[in-house]
């Protein structure tokens, strides 16, 4: 199997769903949790180490041998370290990031939280991200869980989806009813307030 199989999001929802359970049962949850997440920013800022993630030709061999170096070097949890074993023996290493963002899905509903949607047309920082975790919670009275898209489509603003409501303050959204108001309102003057 290549990295360029795409991952189906069962199989995905399979291995994240066994490593919350097992997570839980060792009271683990937020170790491996940190764990998971080391290893997704090594993927991000190493271009040799995701290479070496999602490369079809590296051997269960090598992938093992590297994985449990790279274990004893950051003090991985003897589960997490298991766990990669498991991705490495069923070749599915590849597979990491989808599985790790299902395991923070499962985590976060168990812990009771909002699964909330942002969609900006820039990546937001982390600073910025946490800052509008910490307003929407304040809001919302509980613990949420953010996940940000960048759709540069929307020009600006940004389109907040929590359940099945949503919040569209973004500019594309605000041209869009500028652009029926002048069509309705073309004989007479438009009051603009009312759109933006």
């Amino acid at each position: 199997m290549t990295s360029s199989t795409p991952v189906s999001s069962v199989v995905c929802s399979r291995y994240a769903g066994a490593l919350v359970d097992l997570s839980e049962g060792a009271g683990v949850v937020e170790k491996v949790q940190a764990d998971l997440e080391a290893l997704l920013a090594l993927v991000s800022e190493s271009d040799e180490f995701a290479a070496f993630v999602n490369s079809p030709l590296v051997s269960r061999e090598k992938q093992s041998a590297v994985i449990a170096e790279m274990a004893k070097k950051v003090k991985l949890q003897k589960l997490t370290e298991n766990f990669l074993g498991v991705l490495v023996e069923n070749r599915r290493l590849y597979a990491l990031a989808p599985i790790v963002k299902q395991f923070n899905k499962i985590v976060s509903a168990r812990a009771g939280h909002l699964d909330v949607r942002v969609e900006t047309a820039v990546a937001l920082s982390a600073k910025q991200l946490k800052d509008l975790q910490k307003n929407i919670e304040g809001a919302l009275g509980r613990g949420i869980t953010v996940e940000a898209d960048v759709k540069p489509e929307i020009l600006g603003g940004m389109i907040v989806t929590i359940g099945s409501y949503m919040v569209d303050d973004s500019v594309r959204r605000k041209l869009d009813r500028l652009g029926v108001a002048l069509k309705n309102n073309s004989n007479t003057t438009v009051n603009l307030k009312e759109v933006v």
